[in-house]
């Protein structure tokens, strides 16, 4: 038996920049608004958010806790769709093709904490 995830908490210094960049980027990833600060997915993946609190230290890209989540993409031309509309929004869109046929996109949102969309090609696991 495995355990499925059930959700992400995600704590922001300016949660107005947080909603605008997680407003654009999750329905493009299959996710509902349920609340004004709760989306979903059909799968049952919830992700909340909420303020940082004051004075707490920045996020870390290599110290400990989450260091980035990922999502599966069902094509590169979805991948690349993606990296233009978050670009055009003013966001930074990194996209990486990797060795293999992996084609990724690296999001960091408005506090450094990167989100991923990746395409991976038939028969490659997407961790390794």
């Amino acid at each position: 038996m495995s355990f499925k995830l059930d959700h992400l908490t995600i704590l922001s210094r300016d949660p107005k920049a947080s909603a605008a960049f997680y407003g654009l980027l999750l329905p493009r990833l299959g996710f509902m608004q349920k609340k004004p600060h709760i989306w979903a997915n059909e799968d049952g993946l919830h992700i909340q958010f909420g303020p940082a609190k004051d004075d707490t230290p920045g996020y870390e890209r290599y110290g400990p806790g989450l260091n980035h989540f990922g999502f599966t993409a069902p094509s590169v031309a979805m991948v690349e769709e993606l990296a233009t509309v978050m670009e055009a929004a003013g966001h930074v869109a990194r996209l990486q093709r990797f060795p293999g046929g992996t084609t990724a996109l690296f999001l960091p949102d408005p506090d450094g904490l990167r989100v991923e969309v990746s395409w991976y090609p038939p028969g490659t696991p997407p961790v390794d």
